[in-house]
């Protein structure tokens, strides 16, 4: 664990949300083979809280020895997979223990003892993928990249009841890859080495990247298996805490700590994209899609408000995590919201503005649900017209009516606003806090959120 006192105020402060509730605890072992790509698991997840209607899901990859109480008695454990998780990505499987035809059992400890083997992407001539994804638990020629969120490669409590999802964990585990040579589990700084024993007494979705490769570390910016020179790896630290620096000084929530980037490459032969869990940002892409296009006058107005998206997902996806049928949508698309402002207001107008352009010219087709109206979450390629295009365009055109001050405080109070269902309802609630002006309020609402003709009010507006 970093030993800088500053640090560990900054994270605690700005973790806050999270540490209301006692998150659980994870404790065991872990074996991983980069060269066979298997896990064998032995790990137990304790101070569980007591939820009525739950799943515990875990990637469908795993098969399970057994589930075994721990706490109130030993025992093992006899399970069912629910039918009825549907808001699993379906990278998992969802199990849950009976106590009788109508109840579920949950024990306050329970420990799991799995195996699982997953294909490994050699090379890009036979052995690889179709596609890529983020819940992928990727073994390539050198490495093993996995997240918590929906990759489950560990044990993951979801309450059904509040839509809520347990992939944050304190943990005391202990990694072991003997064809590894650096291991990094999300929360530490790696370490050169083939067996480690990582603890974190704060909450992480377990992301681990564990591999033979080497890292940097800068100005508290680590870069794990860096395709840069030292040079670009100082510039693009500079970068980073400029960015941070932005959204701490305008949302007045500190930005929660140093942040490890992962440069790493997909398993199949196209995919390139980025993802973030918090510390980590993992950067999965083939040449141009990797952290040097940075430094590409062809690229960089294009790749580097992606980096800023990511970083926008500390404060929507971390400190503040959404759920409900615009969970998804609220978390994504202020995000990339907050990109438009970096490029705006530090890579310049001209670039903001074709942004702009091109996310008009995106959803030209596109026929959007005023997001009133939105009850389930979309299909795939709508959501990702919502999320990415449409939505941000509505909040700048919000923007342009209420002002910049108004629309910080707004995304502030988002952040800040407890709740248990981040649907619309509050959405709508934390804007009308925010603008204290019920006609304007009105206004808003009508003409973006619930016009059939919103996306051309807002389009409007912006040209």
């Amino acid at each position: 664990m970093r030993t800088s006192l500053s640090f560990f105020i900054i994270l605690l402060f700005s973790l806050k949300i999270t540490a209301q509730e006692k998150s659980p605890l994870l404790t065991g072992k872990v074996n991983i083979s980069i060269k066979e790509g298997t896990f064998d698991c032995d790990l137990t997840l304790s101070d569980i809280p007591q939820i009525k209607d739950y799943v515990i899901r875990l990637n469908s990859g795993m098969n399970i020895l057994h589930f075994r109480s721990r706490k109130p008695n030993d025992f093992v454990l006899a399970y069912e997979k629910s039918t009825s998780d549907s808001t699993s990505t379906g990278e998992s499987l969802a199990y849950y223990f009976p106590k009788n035809k109508k109840e579920k059992f949950l024990p306050q400890s329970v420990q799991l003892k799995y195996t699982g083997k997953f294909p490994i992407a050699r090379d890009t001539i036979e052995n690889y993928t179709k596609d890529d994804w983020r819940g992928n638990i990727a073994f390539n020629y050198n490495s093993l990249r996995a997240e918590g969120t929906q990759a489950a490669w560990y044990p993951v409590l979801f309450d059904m009841a509040k839509d809520k999802k347990y992939d944050e964990v304190r943990y005391d585990i202990e990694f072991t890859c003997n064809d590894c040579s650096t291991l990094y589990v999300n929360g530490n700084p790696p370490v050169k080495a083939r067996n480690n024993r990582f603890k974190s007494d704060v909450p992480y979705e377990l992301a681990i990247f564990l591999g033979d490769y080497n890292y940097s570390n800068i100005s508290n910016t680590y870069i794990l298996n860096p395709q840069l020179t030292e040079e670009q790896i100082r510039q693009f630290s500079e970068m980073i805490n400029t960015y941070k620096n932005y959204y701490t000084e305008k949302l007045d929530i500190p930005f929660g700590g140093p942040v490890t980037f992962v440069e790493t490459t997909p398993t199949s032969l196209k995919n390139g994209w980025l993802f973030v869990s918090y510390p980590t940002i993992m950067n999965i892409g083939w040449g141009d899609n990797g952290l040097k296009s940075l430094f590409n006058p062809k690229t960089q107005n294009w790749f580097k408000p992606f980096i800023a998206h990511e970083l926008g997902h500390y404060y929507f996806g971390t400190y503040k995590q959404f759920n409900s049928e615009l969970g998804g949508i609220i978390s994504e698309s202020f995000s990339e919201f907050l990109s438009l402002k970096i490029t705006k207001d530090v890579l310049g107008k001209e670039v903001y503005d074709n942004k702009i352009k091109g996310k008009i010219k995106n959803i030209k087709d596109f026929d959007a649900m005023p997001l009133s109206t939105i009850r389930t979450k979309p299909e795939d390629d709508d959501y990702i017209d919502y999320a990415y295009e449409s939505t941000p365009i509505l909040l700048a055109a919000i923007e342009k009516e209420i002002g910049e001050k108004q629309m910080w405080k707004w995304m502030s109070n988002i952040l800040k606003t407890p709740s248990v269902f981040t649907n619309y309802q509050f959405l709508m609630s934390t804007l009308k806090t925010t603008l204290k002006d019920d006609k304007k309020y009105e206004s808003i609402k009508t003409r973006y959120f619930e016009d059939s003709k919103h996306l051309q009010n807002a389009i409007k507006v912006l040209e």
